[in-house]
């Protein structure tokens, strides 16, 4: 845009020696203006956008209707009214206090009608007043007025130096600004007043109404004068300095126009060629623009950015770089979904045939989708699994997807400790991208995917940033429809995405993350459901990977539950599928090598190719010892057994610990003994033994850390029974935190360490009264052959766990008398 220190399009058509309305002002008509007489009280128009001086003549468009009235009123008798500045543009219809209180007698020269309806006054300054009193405000303001008493000032030699000062000034900037027309020098070279000549200078000037009025309230000629000059000193310094960026600037537009035509050339070259040209790629880029339907705020913000991209030189590193995120920003899916499928009963055979068993996160898909069907706006939930590995937490999701009918997108987080991974990178750094959301979602090309968020208990930090910080607004449905990427720059709507997150562990997730999350529990299976499992999925898939058929290899009900029990120890099938794999790969060696083999896997078969059983089962039932008891656990890759052996030695008392055991199972072992050591006489045990006898608790498989409240019960029912050399009932084990005060409390994972029993034929469990609730969502089918004996205190778990027979050949518990020292020499 130009700079124009004047603004003479109001007088300028009448700046012209044959004009009727010629503006200039010699001093006697000057003189005679200002002892010309004017009425105590006129007419007053507002005006909006200027301010008139005296003897100044100015074009005015008339659109009030009581400006209107005003003007045809005035045009038919004297024609004289008074013209005041109003305080405020904004305000359509002023009142008398919202006009300023100095404004000019002007004379109605000429009033026309224009084409468009509007009606044009051309009005001419005489002089200058200030406001009175109110008249009238109907239709239009009357007031009082009381001229100024213009002052000629003294013409000395500095009112003179400072008059030429301003016409030559004037005439500087009109040389320097091309877009003023020749006429204003000729005006301002024959303008004899130093009055008028301030007065013309300050109408055409281009300020603010504010700037101009105060001028027009300034008494002193020569204070005007003074105020005019700073302004055009200024507005000459403007015009130079722009002056000399134009130099520079074209001088840069000349080796532009050279590279344009080199560019040129080389376009020409390209297209001989067959190559792409830069108008190519962007006419391609624009007609792509046309066919999607984005938002409006995106539509303008990728216009903007192909203008730029067609201002940048395509021999720049910058053309790719725009190239590329013009590219994405097509490519992403603004406001396409797929059709979701509504129909739940096909959505139900469809999670049941792919998975088995796994009832309460099939039960939560369906509600999902039953409200979704219902109300067709409903945000996408956030949903968590959590559980083991191998028990289907990831391949459930491309089940929803299915069911759901919506693209399939996963995003391994193990291991991301860069935040950028999560919110991409700003395009100012080299090999800058978006972050692997936004990736994902353009590789689906839909805005409404099953996402799987897989691992994210894995996910680190470092100095690179906080993932997990990063997720938040991905994961929290109250926010994810701005979601804010650094590459793309513009707000994405997630809150379509169906977030579905797995985890083996919720102890390593953030817990404000956890907090956006709904968690479902994906347990362990038991035997019978890995069984089926195997059995419709596994075998079927393992066949198929090694080029077999039903005909050629077939595994029973019996076989699968070996390879299980004797080969497996875990919550999940993945060491399953891969010892079924081993398995029809030895039956395929067997079909190559054109040997004899048994269609039907037998089990011997099974040990001949696995080799012997792994796991022997027999080991977790023996509780023949006096001080060993069978525990429950849980672990990141399921349940567990575990055995805490209590053994006594002569001594004085001293408690040692051993098996890599944590802070919370010590503490276990403190508080049972402090409790077994209060009690004593209620388990008939002697009190001077706890001070004549060395405790040793251990924990078998001392290489594994082991650490939690579980072990309590057990802790306490091991001591018991070594002090009283009572046994523990053969197939029991028991779970449950305790108090000093002896009460058991409720522990998590009671179903993974369930199936941890019944793998081990455990056929009694102790638990908390609490913990019914956890047995009840097990199904009956599978623990039917278990009994569950709930418990609220210690002595409730003595008296089932323990028998009253003692061991054969006990050790010998009296009471051994202090020998007294020997003395000292």
């Amino acid at each position: 845009m130009s700079y124009d220190p004047f603004d003479f399009k109001n007088t300028m058509p009448s700046i012209n020696e044959d004009s009727e309305f010629f503006p200039l002002m010699s001093s006697e008509d000057e003189e005679e203006m200002n002892n010309e007489q004017v009425p105590d009280i006129v007419s007053i128009l507002p005006l909006r956008n200027t301010v008139l001086f005296p003897g100044v003549v100015i074009p005015i468009t008339v659109g009030r209707d009581k400006s209107i009235k005003l003007i045809r009123d005035a045009n038919k008798g004297n024609r004289l009214i008074g013209v005041v500045a109003q305080q405020d543009v904004n305000v359509e219809d002023p009142a008398f206090e919202q006009l300023h209180k100095t404004g000019t007698v002007a004379l109605i020269i000429k009033m026309l009608q224009m084409p468009d309806g509007n009606t044009t006054v051309i009005l001419q300054g005489k002089k200058r007043f200030r406001l009175g009193e109110e008249i009238q405000s109907d239709p239009y303001i009357k007031a009082t007025i009381e001229p100024f008493k213009e002052v000629k000032p003294k013409e000395d030699k500095e009112f003179k130096a400072l008059s030429a000062s301003i016409k030559d000034m004037a005439m500087s900037i009109i040389q320097l600004s091309p877009n003023i027309p020749s006429e204003a020098g000729i005006a301002i070279r024959n303008i004899e007043s130093t009055s008028f000549l301030i007065n013309f200078i300050a109408s055409n000037m281009n300020a603010d109404v504010p700037a101009k009025q105060k001028l027009l309230e300034t008494l002193s000629l020569r204070d005007r004068m003074n105020a005019v000059l700073e302004h055009l000193t200024l507005d000459l310094q403007m015009l130079e300095l722009k002056n000399q960026i134009q130099t520079k600037v074209r001088v840069d537009l000349d080796k532009q126009q050279r590279d344009y035509f080199l560019n040129q050339q080389l376009k020409t070259i390209q297209e001989e060629l067959g190559g792409s040209t830069p108008d190519l790629e962007l006419d391609n880029l624009r007609q792509r623009a046309l066919k999607k339907k984005w938002p409006a705020e995106v539509k303008t913000h990728f216009s903007k950015e192909l203008e730029k991209l067609g201002r940048t030189n395509p021999a720049a590193a910058d053309y790719s770089v725009q190239i590329n995120y013009l590219e994405l920003l097509l490519d992403l899916p603004w406001n396409e979904f797929t059709k979701d499928n509504f129909d739940l009963k096909r959505a139900q055979k469809i999670l049941d045939k792919d998975h088995f068993g796994l009832d309460k996160v099939k039960q939560r898909i369906i509600e999902y989708l039953a409200v979704l069907k219902l109300k067709h706006n409903m945000k996408a939930p956030i949903l968590c699994l959590v559980g083991p590995p191998g028990v289907g937490k990831t391949s459930l999701g491309k089940s929803i997807a299915k069911a759901l009918g919506r693209k399939y997108v996963r995003m391994a987080l193990g291991g991301v400790r860069d935040e950028a991974e999560i919110r991409g990178h700003r395009k100012t750094y080299i090999g800058a991208m978006p972050g692997r959301v936004i990736q994902s979602l353009k590789k689906a090309g839909a805005a409404n995917p099953v996402f799987i968020l897989d691992e994210i208990d894995k996910v680190s930090n470092d100095f690179r940033g906080d993932p997990s910080s990063a997720l938040l607004e991905v994961l929290d449905p109250e926010q994810n429809s701005t979601f804010y990427d650094n590459y793309v720059e513009m707000d994405f709507d997630l809150s379509n995405v169906m977030f579905i997150a797995t985890a083996n562990s919720l102890s390593s997730i953030q817990p404000a993350l956890l907090d956006r999350m709904e968690i479902i529990e994906v347990n362990g299976y038991t035997i019978e459901e890995k069984t089926e499992i195997a059995k419709r999925h596994l075998v079927p898939k393992q066949r198929e990977a090694h080029g077999l058929t039903s005909k050629e290899v077939n595994i029973k009900n019996d076989v699968l539950e070996k390879i299980i029990e004797d080969y497996t120890r875990e919550s999940g099938v993945r060491s399953l599928e891969k010892k079924i794999g081993s398995v029809v790969r030895g039956v395929a060696k067997s079909i190559a090598m054109e040997e004899t083999y048994n269609t039907q896997v037998s089990k011997k078969d099974v040990e001949k190719i696995l080799g012997a059983p792994i796991f022997d089962k027999d080991l977790y039932e023996n509780n023949d010892t006096a001080g060993v008891v069978t525990g429950l656990a849980w672990t990141s890759v399921g349940g567990d057994i575990l055995f805490i052996e209590a053994s006594l030695s002569p001594g004085n008392g001293k408690l040692t610990l051993t098996g890599s055991l944590g802070d919370v199972m010590k503490e276990s072992v403190t508080i049972a003994l402090g409790y077994l050591r209060a009690h004593a006489a209620e388990f008939g045990i002697e009190y001077k033994l706890f001070e004549q006898w060395d405790v040793h608790v251990h924990v078998p498989a001392g290489a594994t850390p082991k650490d939690g409240p579980s072990a309590g019960i057990t802790m306490l029912t091991a001591l018991v029974s070594a002090f009283t050399q009572r046994k523990v009932k053969p197939h029991l084990a028991m779970t449950g935190e305790i108090t000093l005060r002896g009460r058991v409390l409720p522990v998590g994972g009671i179903k993974e360490k369930i199936l941890a029993a019944k793998r081990a034929n455990i056929k009694e469990i102790i638990l908390c009264r609490s913990n019914q609730k956890d047995i009840l969502e097990i199904k009956e089918d599978y623990i039917r052959d278990m009994q569950f004996h709930y418990v609220t205190d210690m002595g409730d778990v003595i008296k089932l766990a323990l028998l009253n027979e003692k061991v054969k050949n006990p050790i010998d518990l009296t009471v051994r008398e202090k020998q007294p020292s020997p003395p000292t020499p």
